[in-house]
């Protein structure tokens, strides 16, 4: 016998397929007004952002984005929260694949982001910088972020402070690329990369620093 949906039974059918379907609807517009706003801000800076702009970008009302966003600073907080999970993937995916070989893992993950970063499109890792002079305030969880990375790294460390040293040097090359100030050729940056990935010769460094230093005593 077939009897008739009801109208309760419609109702909640309706309801789940809404509720499954409209947070993935909602990741893939967010995800759209994302890549809209970096292309933006890679031809036209920051002042180049606004809803107007990315609504005509990314071809999404701007009521839409106003709803998903609330304010150009809601954005930018987007593509900096965007940029971080994307170079916390690149960290996960190094471990997975070479961090059962590292003696200091978190240390290993980082200088890998880092390395990632100086290889990534330059125009955009610069608007997202002149988005923090900008906005100082966005800086706030950043700050936060590096501050518990840095006890993190410090704890799994054999040699603390040359782990900072190894971290500090991994950043500034990354830094200097991004800001276009870096003389050396990709190779010889790799070079460098290698070289503070390597744990062995650290290592080594270590163990030649302790007897200097009991000596000095």
């Amino acid at each position: 016998m077939c009897v008739a949906p009801t109208a309760h039974s419609q109702l909640l059918r309706h309801t789940k397929v809404f509720t499954m379907d409209n947070p993935t609807r909602s990741e893939t517009t967010r995800r759209k007004a994302i890549d809209a706003a970096f292309a933006i801000l890679t031809r036209e800076g920051v002042k180049g952002l606004t809803f107007d702009s990315l609504a005509q970008e990314s071809g999404i009302s701007k009521g839409g984005l106003m709803h998903q966003f609330r304010t150009k600073n809601g954005v930018l907080k987007a593509l900096l929260d965007f940029q971080r999970q994307d170079f916390d993937r690149i960290a996960r995916n190094h471990l997975a694949s070479e961090g059962a070989s590292k003696t200091e893992q978190v240390l290993s993950m980082q200088i890998a982001m880092y390395r990632a970063a100086s290889n990534q499109s330059h125009s955009v890792a610069r608007a997202i910088l002149a988005a923090l002079v900008e906005n100082p305030e966005l800086l706030t969880e950043s700050r936060e972020s590096e501050i518990a990375k840095m006890k993190k790294l410090q704890d799994d460390a054999v040699d603390p402070e040359l782990a900072l040293v190894r971290y500090f040097a991994a950043s500034g090359i990354a830094f200097n690329v991004l800001l276009g100030l870096s003389p050396i050729s990709k190779a010889a940056r790799e070079r460098l990369f290698a070289r503070l990935m390597d744990d062995n010769s650290w290592k080594r460094e270590s163990q030649q620093e302790q007897p200097r230093k009991r000596s000095a005593r």
